[in-house]
């Protein structure tokens, strides 16, 4: 196991709560800090840009404050998801701002990271890497990563298509440092068969969409609660890149999600999102297929808590097998 330093003592669980497009806001970030595991947001949530510092300072103070006044609760740090592709044209801004407040961790997806990393390790922070294959697994330890996201078939949004048992055995053979497990990770039970795959944390985002704080429409949070794996389709139409979303948001988009077009790769631009009527993240409601084990819409530190006593639930039954 590789879990960073900076982590050590400060988790309640093995967990990072996954930056969620739209979803993802200072409010369900830090309730998630609080709660004891890594919470986490996109920059390109933070709209004007200019906000991206406010978000980041309010995080800051209210999980400090937080600790203060509960010496004894585990407060983890925060993350920031960052898309290192030529399409987002905030990367270098959004990038300085996440620099000058030193923000403990920086998640980047897409493009292999080396400047991100240099300048993020000049203060001392970490950086973790979205993958989906042993390839792009390797491209990435080659920038210097702290740690690599094998984000798995099931996952939420944009996923890979490899089985975790597969992908996490591969990187294993090569890599030695914390990797993070991301695909279906909606109870605590997922977060132990995670760390018992080889996984140093587990991976959860849409759990937390039917969370109260989470920035979601009461529909989307509604249909997560309502939802089975099966209405979950795997589609490259909505940003060039394979992803999970909720066939019923694709239906009442006007979509027919078992005849849906090929996206490509050109067409990708994280500045304004897909070309189609319907938008992706808005109107488009991504998911991963561990939305059947979800059963209701719940504060974040509930959430947590929960999984914490499923997880300790399941450690018992292993350890009496």
């Amino acid at each position: 196991m590789a879990l960073p330093e900076s982590l050590k003592g400060k988790l309640r669980l093995p967990l990072i709560g996954a930056p969620m497009f739209i979803v993802s806001n200072p409010k369900l970030v830090a309730a998630q800090c609080k709660a004891g595991i890594v919470g986490s947001f996109p920059a390109l949530n933070a709209r004007p840009q200019e906000l991206l510092v406010d978000w980041i300072r309010e995080i800051k103070d209210e999980t400090a404050a937080h600790a203060e006044a509960n010496p004894d609760d585990p407060v983890a740090p925060f993350a920031v998801n960052q898309i290192a592709h030529p399409s987002n044209k905030r990367l270098m801004a959004d990038m300085e701002v996440c620099v000058e407040e030193q923000v403990p961790i920086i998640i980047t997806s897409l493009n292999p990271p080396r400047d991100i990393v240099k300048a993020v390790h000049d203060y001392g922070g970490l950086v973790f890497h979205d993958i989906i294959s042993i390839r792009h697994a390797r491209k990435a330890v080659e920038q210097g990563v702290d740690g690599l996201i094998a984000v798995c078939a099931g996952a939420g949004g944009h996923a890979g298509p490899l089985s975790p048992f597969a992908l996490i055995g591969e990187i294993r053979k090569e890599f030695d440092g914390c990797l993070i497990l991301s695909g279906c990770i909606s109870r605590g039970d997922d977060v132990l068969a995670a760390t018992a795959m080889g996984a140093d944390l587990a991976y959860s985002g849409t759990r937390f969409i039917a969370s109260e704080e989470g920035h979601a429409l009461p529909d989307y949070k509604q249909m997560v609660v309502d939802s089975k794996a099966a209405d979950i389709v795997y589609s490259s139409l909505f940003t060039g890149i394979h992803g999970n979303y909720l066939g019923g948001s694709i239906r009442q988009s006007g979509l027919d999600p078992e005849n849906l077009a090929e996206g490509s790769k050109e067409d990708m631009d994280f500045s304004k999102g897909s070309e189609i009527e319907a938008k992706v993240w808005k109107d488009i409601w991504g998911a991963g297929q561990g939305v059947g084990n979800i059963d209701a819409v719940l504060p974040a530190r509930e959430i947590v808590l929960n999984m914490e006593r499923e997880y300790r639930d399941a450690l018992e039954r292993v350890n009496a097998a």
